[in-house]
């Protein structure tokens, strides 16, 4: 029976099983996101989607609302009860799949799905490189936690001054944020062991979902530019 300790002191079952559900869970949530926004694309009128980026203090009304939420469900995701990580995973993916919306849709009847599906095929294959690189390396990543705090918080200031002044951050800021969503998800995989217990799976795979989605935000973004 599996024991509820630290990945990094358990045995290599008890690794190999967290590292298993987690991802399966990462497999599921992405699943569920395809199936809630399929649904919000094709339901929510285009009136209602325009309001979401057509006023500049709306976007950062509903950023706001993004980042309180994403707050949330991590502190969710690091319960002990099984229940809450549940519920931060389940809170995440909708709250993600509403904040795609507006691009999603302009993606779909402006640049044609195949760059959805392109920027997908990208996302997986460079998630797939990193985690290789992050679970082969013997290399200590927490390097990375500061340039990643530093990074976000430089981000989030371009983001709001963008919105409130009306500037485009253009492709050089997209190519920034994927480097930094690439760099996120290395540092969080090499310290899943060090993070969570065993049974902790289902927060861990919402750390990841989380990086996951702003990568492949930003890669639909260059991508879209690039058909613009």
């Amino acid at each position: 029976m599996m024991t509820n300790v630290l990945v990094a002191h358990a045995n290599d079952v008890e690794k190999t099983g967290f590292y298993k559900k987690t991802y399966l869970h990462v497999a599921l949530a992405i699943l569920a996101f395809i199936g809630v926004e399929t649904v919000l694309v094709n339901t929510v009128p285009a009136e209602i989607i325009g309001l979401m980026f057509a006023q500049k203090y709306t976007w950062l009304l509903v950023l706001g609302v993004f980042w309180l939420g994403s707050f949330l469900a991590t502190k969710w995701s690091l319960s002990q009860s099984k229940s809450t990580q549940y519920l931060g995973l389940g809170f995440c993916v909708l709250l993600y799949a509403a904040i795609f919306l507006p691009m999603i849709y302009i993606a779909v009847f402006q640049a044609g799905a195949v760059v959805i599906y392109q920027a997908a095929m990208l996302t997986i294959a460079m998630f797939a490189g990193i985690s290789v690189v992050a679970f082969t390396s013997k290399k200590d990543f927490s390097f990375l936690r500061n340039i990643i705090v530093i990074g976000g918080f430089i981000s989030l200031g371009l983001i709001a001054g963008g919105a409130i002044f009306g500037f485009n951050l253009g492709l050089w800021f997209s190519v920034g944020m994927v480097i930094l969503a690439s760099a996120t998800i290395l540092y969080q995989t090499s310290k899943l062991k060090d993070a969570y217990t065993t049974e902790q799976y289902v927060g861990a795979s919402l750390q990841l979902f989380a990086s996951i989605m702003l990568l492949f935000w930003y890669i639909l973004r260059i991508l879209m530019s690039r058909r613009g």
